[in-house]
């Protein structure tokens, strides 16, 4: 049903600075504005809605809301406040909703009663996870006055600067609703009429999976797309993990309560990859008590929904989603949707990835095609070549040192990679680049496929590519930016603690730093070449009679079980062991808090071939990105060093 209006008929709930005047509220009181002001600014994600309310499968949410939320030192929120104050508007200061995105946290606003959030300004994944939703915004306080008063407030106020698309969203109340509205065929799609021009190759793919009809996801596309332009955009494959698939079937039962077909399910997938290592873990590692039996109904509720809709769960040893789509399934100019960020992982094979949220992807999976504002696009021209040991991941985090990458932040960008220094890069190190494509801000990577992109298909899956000819970027297609790389001036590097921005090359360090944990793992970090450059370091230790030393602990895990099998045939694993490193199975684990390898105490010093390295994400202790080779490295030495460091160290002098 399309809105008009919003008319108040809850109570508004003011995050102020002073927890007495918070305190108030929830005690029945009301506060005007003024005297709610200073209101909190940077309300993040984590405090409207802590990070483990995502292992509930739909229960209780409505309680959740603003649980972590802090000021002045306390925590003022109990268990269903929220709910129980009848509150319908929440207000606050300065970019609220920072370090999305959670869309947990929005559902439980949502499951509380909140219909309105008005805030200063808002981080742009939760304002997109709002628009999904349903929850409506503002950044206009002055509209709570009439709205106290009583007044209903035409929608015009919260489709303002929108496209047209996601205007009608907002409308119909969200993804949700508008999915309603295209089941009773009342959906009403605007198109953007742009005249024919030259397309980036993210354009070309999204002009060609535009959908034009409300009722169908098939269609013959657009002739034109240009940044900005609101699509719904037909989708190739949609996947999701055990959290994320318990929430967004959470949304589906709450906002199309009936039984609905999904829309080809034979390109719908499931895994287990985030909580892989939790049973393993057990009490230890940081997991709490009872959090094994947490994640086994987690995994039973998703096997048993996808039997029930007939879609695939990959189940517990095929390996990290991201990974296992490139090997397996993707192909060059698809749209690929998964519920991670790093779903971008798939942009080397010369295909448009990307994150989606849980509602999203509960849409998706009944109509096929996700909402997507058309992005803006950073060219990233790789001039030259990489010098002799160094890699991909030495030049994404070089690339993190450059100004005109990072100022102003490519938000929601699409980064584009061509140059000469392409053609000696593997797929499995452009997918390096493309997976860390969000740590810029951006919403995907992409490469455009080549020789390259055939060898490595017909060598994991035995198969054709599929190349055609218009995948790649036309001339004279329009960049927001173009950033021009010297890549033979590129070292090996690494990432300081804290984040992966604080990137340095390892020869600018000012001093040795000693490591206790080594981890080469992640979908970063754990495909087949990544496992083969540690293997060449650590073949080449075994070869010299260099040992680990006995403080240090080294960690290899696989990104895939094709991974694995072929660590395995090449006779690689047995060397690790023999190096007396831990090898683990395929799936997610220390790079997120959930498995063996993380730190148990704030002085442990870890070196990692992950993609993030914020503060806590991988035990209390600080986390140092590299490359993989570095990483194997490291372990050796006993302190941060690249290879060819290692290769200068005479086991026998010490030198």
């Amino acid at each position: 049903m399309v809105m008009d209006c919003f008319k108040l008929s809850g109570r508004v709930l003011f995050l102020s600075e002073d927890p007495s005047t918070v305190l108030r509220q929830l005690h029945g009181a009301t506060v005007s504005l003024a005297e709610a002001l200073p209101l909190r600014d940077g309300v993040t994600v984590d405090e409207i809605a802590p990070a483990w309310v995502c292992y509930y499968l739909g229960q209780r949410l409505e309680d959740f809301p603003y649980l972590g939320f802090q000021t002045g030192g306390s925590f003022p929120f109990p268990e269903g406040a929220v709910a129980r104050g009848g509150f319908q508007v929440v207000v606050s200061g300065e970019h609220h909703g920072t370090q999305g995105p959670r869309e947990a946290a929005l559902f439980a606003e949502f499951a509380a009663g909140i219909r309105l959030v008005v805030a200063r300004s808002f981080d742009p994944a939760y304002l997109q996870h709002c628009h999904d939703l349903g929850l409506l915004t503002s950044t206009d306080l002055d509209l709570l006055e009439p709205l106290l008063r009583g007044e209903p407030l035409p929608m015009e106020h919260f489709t303002r600067g929108q496209d047209p698309l996601t205007a009608e969203l907002i409308r119909n109340g969200g993804l949700f609703g508008f999915t309603r509205a295209r089941m009773d065929h009342t959906a009403v799609l605007p198109l953007p009429g742009g005249a024919p021009r030259p397309m980036t190759l993210g354009e070309k793919i999204l002009a060609r999976a535009a959908v034009t009809d409300p009722g169908s996801a098939t269609g013959p596309g657009l002739p034109a797309v240009a940044p900005g332009d609101g699509l719904l955009v037909r989708t190739d494959w949609r996947y999701s993990h055990e959290t994320a698939t318990n929430l967004a079937a959470a949304m589906l039962d709450a906002f199309l309560a009936e039984q609905v077909p999904f829309h080809d399910p034979a390109h719908i997938l499931a895994f287990r990859d985030h909580l892989s290592f939790a049973r393993e873990s057990g009490g230890q590692d940081g997991a709490q008590p009872g959090f094994p039996e947490v994640v086994r109904r987690l995994q039973a509720f998703q096997d048993a929904f996808c039997a029930a809709h007939a879609f695939r769960s990959e189940g517990t040893a095929q390996g990290i989603s991201h990974v296992v789509m490139a090997e397996r399934y993707v192909r060059p100019g698809q749209v690929v949707v998964g519920t991670d960020p790093h779903a971008c992982h798939s942009g080397a094979l010369g295909a448009l990835a990307f994150g989606v949220d849980a509602a999203d992807l509960a849409n998706a999976w009944v109509n096929g095609d996700v909402h997507l504002s058309v992005p803006p696009t950073c060219l990233v021209r790789l001039r030259g070549r990489l010098g002799p040991g160094v890699h991909a991941k030495d030049l994404v985090l070089h690339l993190l040192t450059l100004p005109a990458m990072v100022e102003p932040p490519l938000a929601g960008h699409i980064l584009e990679y061509q140059g000469e220094a392409l053609a000696a890069l593997r797929t499995d190190d452009r997918a390096t680049l493309t997976n860390m494509a969000p740590v810029f801000g951006a919403l995907t990577g992409l490469i455009a496929p080549d020789q390259e992109t055939e060898r490595f298909i017909l060598e994991r899956r035995g198969t054709a590519a599929g190349l055609e000819a218009w995948m790649h970027s036309d001339p004279g297609a329009a960049y927001d930016r173009v950033v021009e790389v010297d890549c033979g001036t590129v070292r090996p590097m690494v990432a300081a603690p804290g984040n992966p921005g604080n990137a340095v090359a390892l020869d600018q360090l000012e001093r040795a730093v000693p490591v206790d944990l080594a981890y080469v793992g992640s979908c970063n970090g754990g495909k087949r070449d990544d496992i083969e450059r540690a293997h060449e370091v650590v073949r080449w230790a075994l070869d010299r009679g260099l040992m680990l030393p006995l403080r240090v602990q080294l960690f290899v895990q696989m990104g895939s079980d094709d991974v694995r099998r072929h660590a395995e045939a090449q006779g690689w694993i047995a060397d690790f062991e023999e190096a007396g490193a831990r090898v683990l199975s395929p799936g997610c684990g220390a790079c997120i808090h959930a498995g063996p390898g993380m730190s148990t105490r704030p002085d442990q010093v870890t070196v990692g071939a992950f993609n993030r390295n914020f503060p806590g994400r991988s035990g209390p202790g600080p986390v140092w990105l590299a490359s993989a080779a570095t990483v194997a490295a490291s372990a050796f030495r006993g302190r941060l060093c690249s290879f060819k460091d290692l290769q200068a160290f005479s086991p026998v002098t010490g030198g």
